[in-house]
This record gives structure tokens, C-alpha cells and sequence, in this order.
């Protein structure tokens, strides 16, 4: 069994971002030379998220709104933000769309159904983050 990992780096401009990284995925796939196997891709920050979706510009601001209705940007409304962040929307809206994906690999490439894609989600940015990717298999 073989193993690969790469890491993805990151500095977002703006606080909440959604950033479509399946074709860095893909390269990382064929780096590993698997051609069966799994691929794991998993945000390393506890106020980001990975998770797969159409690359569709209305759906992602549909998402937006929502996870914006679900978890304001308010920093007064939780109790997290007196440790003086200002983050605690961030952390709930990764909650929501979670942490991490896992895609088979069949023929060494991405077995994925139709319009799928893998999405980095932002929601504390303007800094410095990174994106995991674990390839294991034969």
C-alpha cells in the first residue's frame, strides 16, 4: 500500500470564501501514483471547512446566506467571543459543512458522481491556513 500527503496553503482575502481546490486534489492524486485507494481532504483549521458541492456561483451564495442565517456575524451573540475572539460564527458554520472529505480513487483518478467538486470553505479568514490531502491506497 502506498501513502501521499501534500499540504495546500492559503491566505484568503476576505473573511468567508469558498475556493474550489479539486484541481489541486487531482494533481495530488496522480503524484501518488495510487490507482486504488482513498483520498482524504481535510481542513486543518477549526474555523474552516472541505466539503463537496457544484461549482455553481448562485449555490454558493445561497450557502452563504444560509450559513449567515444559521450563524450571524454577531460578535456579541456568543458567549465564545468574551475570550476575546471573534470567531464563534466560524466555528459553527464549520460544524455545519464539516471538516474533512474522503473521495475513492478508481483508476487513479477522482471517482466522483456528476458535478461533483471539492470546496475549501473559509469562515474566519485573512490569514495564513491549510488544507490536507492523504492519499492511501495500491
Amino acid at each position: 500500500m502506498k501513502s501521499y500527503t501534500e499540504y495546500l496553503n492559503f491566505n484568503t482575502g476576505e473573511r468567508t470564501e469558498f475556493i474550489n481546490i479539486t484541481p489541486k486534489v487531482k494533481q495530488a492524486v496522480e503524484k501518488s501514483r495510487v490507482k486504488e485507494g482513498l483520498c482524504l481532504v481535510n481542513a486543518m483549521h477549526i474555523t474552516a471547512s472541505v466539503f463537496i458541492n457544484d461549482d455553481e456561483e448562485g449555490l454558493h451564495a445561497d450557502f452563504q446566506g444560509w450559513l449567515e442565517k444559521l450563524a450571524p456575524y454577531i460578535p456579541e451573540k456568543y458567549r465564545h467571543n468574551l475570550t476575546g475572539e471573534d470567531n464563534a460564527d466560524a466555528h459553527l458554520k464549520r460544524t455545519i459543512l464539516g471538516r474533512e472529505v474522503v473521495v475513492a480513487i478508481t483508476g487513479g483518478k477522482l471517482d466522483f458522481g456528476p458535478w461533483e467538486q471539492i470546496f475549501y470553505g473559509e469562515f474566519d479568514g485573512r490569514r495564513r491556513k491549510r488544507v490536507l490531502i492523504k492519499v492511501i491506497g495500491d
